[in-house]
């Protein structure tokens, strides 16, 4: 009788480690976003200008690393626009203008601004 208990015991811990390790990734997945998830989602494929580093820049010929740095550091913006606002040359206008559709603003967010660098983040070729 004792075996028999045992063995009963033993079955059920097992479908219930088993059943766990199932459905538990699914029932989860939602609350395993954060702020920066969420950044990322809002943002879609722009640039957000208030939570980037230089580094996005990369994408746009002329704008890494001299007007990538003045952007960032120009912040935080209310629309795409306001970067006309900042002290850029005639040639950088035009890097502006020409790639202004690729950028949009969302509110800045303390989780990807701070105690992140957003000149020199780390990230190397």
């Amino acid at each position: 009788m004792k075996r028999l208990v045992s063995w009963l015991m033993s079955g059920v811990l097992l479908a219930s480690l088993l059943f766990g390790l199932v459905m538990a990734p699914t029932a989860q997945a939602a609350d395993l976003s954060n702020v920066a998830d969420e950044k990322i989602a809002e943002r879609g494929d722009k640039v957000d200008l208030n939570n980037c580093s230089v580094r996005r820049f990369q994408a746009f010929p002329g704008m890494y690393p001299t007007l990538a740095g003045k952007i960032v550091l120009g912040g935080p913006y209310n629309s795409v626009d306001d970067l006309f606002n900042l002290d850029l040359t005639d040639r950088q206008k035009e890097l502006v203008e020409k790639y202004k559709n690729n950028f949009t603003v969302t509110p800045a967010s303390i989780a990807l601004n701070e105690g992140f660098d957003r000149i020199n983040d780390g990230q190397y070729r």
